[in-house]
């Protein structure tokens, strides 16, 4: 049964730092439900700054900064863990996207995440199934961003395949009408490149996988207000008004207040990138009829955000799913994870986080810190660190990935405090205080007794950890004492000094 934690918080907001805009929404939470009660949104193109280095410029890093300041104000009142805030595809390409980061996060007040393309459409898909109602029948959902397109197909509130090409109506506008000048030519070229971009995942999107076509984004609700304002459309956007459309913008040949009125002079510059990948696709998966739905990727945030809020987290799910594929033996994971409880329940914190966030780190970490054995049992924390960075896991941004496969990598042997350095604070300390507590556990479990360890009392430094056993019980536990003593020489070389007694 879901439970509500304890005090949330009387609103929410998502921020979504796209390659085109950014966008807020706040919410107020009533009843478990939410209440928007805010939007704003700011034409950034973030993604037209990012150089041939793939560095964001200084220019494009101003504007963002600016945006973000101004998202700011509105959202200092807002308590940590009440706003969800994510960078999409120029994030994730961009090479100084750490530094740029450390200054976004101190502008808007809140952690930003970098996701993954398939993250952002499994979030996509969530804004969207809430805005439609469930009727059991495969759906595919189209979100045209300004440098990544998403493709979804799922059935009511559940997505069975995402993909996430990278191509966005910034990025394709720039590589084809960097000018303005749309010609057949040009138009002819950008959706030949947004098909080949398809091609590998045509067949698994096309027609006959599914009932409805659903598009979300600003590319897709500026196409409908054109096709219906010009009764070119009665609803939606359909194949026969699409194509009209296309004629009418290269009969223009640009896009600008003279041919397009109703059009938000914002999206001029854009506009022919995003109507190619929405024609292209329109072409290769044989859609005859679009509907647009209102809700998208910031409105999946809020549904994200929820389930955490209301302990329904979907990363817990993931964790669930990952060790029961690699067969993982989930009675040690229990004894650990209680050997781990005791010592949480004796620390009123771990460097800067609360016990609550590093007991769920930890029981993740514990969770899957053995399903690399299923590849090798040589160096298989290794390998199971590697797992977990690299593969698709719901829930998890690219920093939530990095931290859960740190903790990971160092359960045993060398204590490698690189893995640490990295990561934003307050993880870049934290985390290598959660490492010694999951190592120590670890180890007090390696017999893989059925009995648990013995109470013991347990201390953390930011440089010492102290363990104390009952009395004579190292000396019936000969094995474990000799482990300790090779453990108190691990994290000795990392100038962490562990007392046992």
């Amino acid at each position: 049964m879901t439970q509500i934690k304890a005090h949330p918080p009387d609103h929410v907001a998502a921020v979504d730092l796209g390659s085109n805009s950014f966008h807020m929404v706040v919410a107020k939470l009533r009843a478990g439900e939410l209440i928007i009660v805010d939007r704003l949104r700011e034409m950034v193109r973030l993604g037209a700054g990012l150089n041939a280095q793939r560095h964001l410029t200084p220019d494009a890093q101003q504007r963002a900064l600016a945006c973000l300041d101004r998202f700011g104000q509105r959202l200092q009142d807002l308590p940590p863990g009440s706003v969800r805030a994510v960078g999409t595809n120029t994030l994730r390409a961009a090479r100084n996207a750490g530094q740029f980061l450390v200054l976004a996060e101190k502008a808007l007040g809140h952690p930003i995440d970098i996701i993954s393309g398939i993250e952002e459409a499994r979030l996509i898909y969530a804004g969207v199934a809430q805005s439609l109602a469930p009727d059991g029948k495969p759906r595919l959902v189209m979100d045209i961003g300004g440098g990544s397109t998403e493709y979804i197909i799922g059935v009511d509130q559940t997505p069975l395949r995402k993909e996430s090409v990278r191509i966005g109506c910034v990025s394709m506008s720039l590589a084809h009408f960097t000018d303005g000048k749309i010609t057949g030519k040009r138009f002819k070229n950008a959706v030949i490149a947004a098909q080949h971009e398809l091609e590998p995942f045509e067949y698994t999107f096309r027609k006959d996988h599914w009932d409805e076509a659903v598009g979300a984004s600003g590319t897709a609700r500026a196409i409908r207000k054109i096709l219906v304002g010009r009764g070119w459309s009665k609803d939606g956007i359909s194949r026969d008004g699409l194509d009209r459309l296309v004629e009418s913008v290269l009969t223009l040949g640009r896009v600008d207040k003279t041919g397009f009125p109703d059009l938000n002079p914002d999206r001029y510059p854009i506009f022919a990138g995003g109507l190619a990948i929405l024609y292209a696709t329109f072409k290769a998966l044989g859609i005859q009829k679009m509907q647009v739905s209102d809700g998208a990727l910031r409105e999946g945030l809020l549904y994200d955000l929820l389930g955490r809020l209301y302990n329904d987290d979907i990363r817990s799910r993931t964790v669930a799913a990952l060790a029961t594929r690699y067969h993982v033996d989930l009675q040690q994971v229990g004894r650990v994870q209680e050997t781990l409880k005791s010592f949480l329940d004796q620390s009123p914190s771990i460097g800067d986080i609360g016990p609550e966030t590093a007991e769920q780190w930890l029981n993740w970490a514990a969770s899957l810190h053995e399903i690399g054995l299923d590849i090798a049992h040589s160096q298989y924390h290794k390998h199971s660190a590697y797992i977990i960075e690299n593969a698709d896991l719901p829930g998890f941004s690219r920093q939530d990935q990095l931290l859960l496969a740190a903790l990971v990598r160092v359960h045993r042997r060398k204590f490698h405090l690189k893995f640490f350095k990295e990561l934003s604070p307050p993880w870049n300390e934290a985390g290598q205080l959660l490492a010694v507590l999951l190592r120590l556990a670890i180890l007090l479990n390696r017999s893989r007794h059925r009995n648990p360890p013995p109470d013991i009392k347990f201390s953390l430094g930011d440089s010492r950890v102290d363990l104390r056993f009952p009395k004579q019980w190292l000396e019936n536990h000969p094995l474990t004492a000799a482990d300790l003593l090779q453990e108190a020489g691990n994290l000795g070389a990392a100038d962490i000094e562990l007392i046992y007694a």
